[in-house]
């Protein structure tokens, strides 16, 4: 039987070499949710158009730092014409990220979505140009695309008290994540059954990426709590 949304369960790993506690919703970790781009995903925008295959895409990323913007602008050096259907309007554009009047960095879009999305229909197939340049070079795409395009639908929620200790939450992203707008997403695939019939755990899809966020040690950790739970812990989840 489903969970109520309110009642999953957390794991607690306390950190002594940085003083961070780390709270880990094991429910959602222990799920088979998969992303279903080009599956079915209906994309977050305010109208459900699958047909498009625009995903998460829709809105572009924003650039967390300038590390973050130099990585992406040294994938983009190495990709080609037959990873990118939009290269030569990138070109055209001077480059496929801009500077806001925040002086935030942001991915430009084309036609309705990220410019690095490719769209349905584009030979060198459809979806994220720099995770298909990675896979091409035998590489990962989370060392390639934005850092908030492969941390979802991991999110860090980090809390600081009063002296300086951080709490860091490892859960799925919300909504609420996304600001205002997330409300007004028509599909949010989280939030989605068929989002999760993958028929293998989160924290195992997603072990590059978890360690990429906490560290290898601290996953290490993880996997031994989740794998010492109850078998009969239930992990569904249930629609926000």
């Amino acid at each position: 039987m489903p969970l109520p949304q309110d009642d999953h369960v957390w794991l607690s790993i306390n950190d002594p070499e940085d003083s961070t506690s780390w709270l880990f919703d094991a429910t959602f970790l222990r799920s088979d949710y998969r992303c279903i781009y080009g599956s079915g995903c209906a994309s977050i925008d305010t109208e459900a158009d699958p047909a498009e295959v625009l995903g998460c895409c829709v809105h572009g990323a924003h650039l967390v730092d300038d590390e973050d913007r130099e990585n992406v602008l040294g994938a983009v050096a190495q990709l080609t014409s037959a990873d990118w259907q939009f290269l030569e309007r990138a070109e055209a554009k001077g480059g496929p990220l801009k500077a806001k009047k925040t002086g935030d960095w942001v991915t430009r879009k084309v036609d309705g979505a990220c410019i690095f999305l490719n769209r349905a229909g584009f030979e060198g197939g459809a979806g994220c140009a720099l995770h298909i340049g990675a896979l091409r070079h035998g590489e990962r795409p989370l060392d390639w695309k934005p850092d908030v395009c492969w941390q979802v639908p991991i999110r860090l929620d980090i809390h600081e008290d009063d002296y300086g200790h951080e709490t860091v939450m490892v859960r799925a992203w919300e909504r609420r994540d996304w600001g205002p707008g997330g409300e007004e997403f028509h599909w949010w695939c989280i939030e989605e059954d068929v989002a999760y019939g993958g028929g293998t755990p989160v924290y195992m899809t997603s072990r590059d990426e978890l360690v990429e966020l906490i560290g290898p040690e601290i996953y290490d950790r993880l996997v031994t709590m989740i794998e010492a739970l109850p078998t009969e812990t239930p992990v569904a989840l249930t629609k926000r």
